[in-house]
């Protein structure tokens, strides 16, 4: 049976594994969970993730923010939606949309927006994003100063 829940603060490393497929650059869940814990969640960031009966690590996670914007005015963003190998292929990334779609109904937020990287890695999510008909209509543009 799986359960699909908030993930409080002081639970977040049960999202680690899952997210660190996503954003691998922080190495580490222990340097991903500082960072959220520390930076994103004092700022709105939330976490959502998918549980199975004895599986303490979240399957599948999704971090996201109520925000405003002159762009978008009030819309909950997502920033992370992230599935273990394993357990890709289940409908847990869908079942967290669901989640997060009635949450930002829930919010009264006008919309619901993400970005996704592009790449041949990527075709899954995209497929995923355009079922649940999220359209395309931007061109995300960044400037690395590192």
């Amino acid at each position: 049976m799986i359960d699909i829940r908030e993930i409080g603060e002081d639970e977040t490393e049960l999202a680690g594994p899952a997210l660190l497929e996503l954003r691998p650059r922080w190495e580490t869940a222990s340097r991903l969970t500082e960072f959220i814990d520390n930076e994103l969640r004092p700022a709105g960031y939330r976490l959502i993730g998918v549980f199975e009966t004895g599986s303490p690590a979240a399957l599948s996670v999704a971090g996201f923010r109520e925000s405003r914007s002159t762009a978008w005015g009030h819309h909950l963003y997502i920033d992370d939606v992230s599935t273990l190998p394993a357990a890709r292929g289940r409908g847990h990334a869908d079942s967290l949309l669901d989640w997060l779609t009635a949450e930002a109904r829930r919010l009264r937020c006008t919309g619901v927006h993400l970005d996704s990287g592009v790449g041949p890695t990527r075709a899954a999510a995209h497929r995923l994003y355009m079922h649940r008909h999220l359209a395309i209509t931007a061109h995300h543009f960044t400037l690395d100063l590192q």
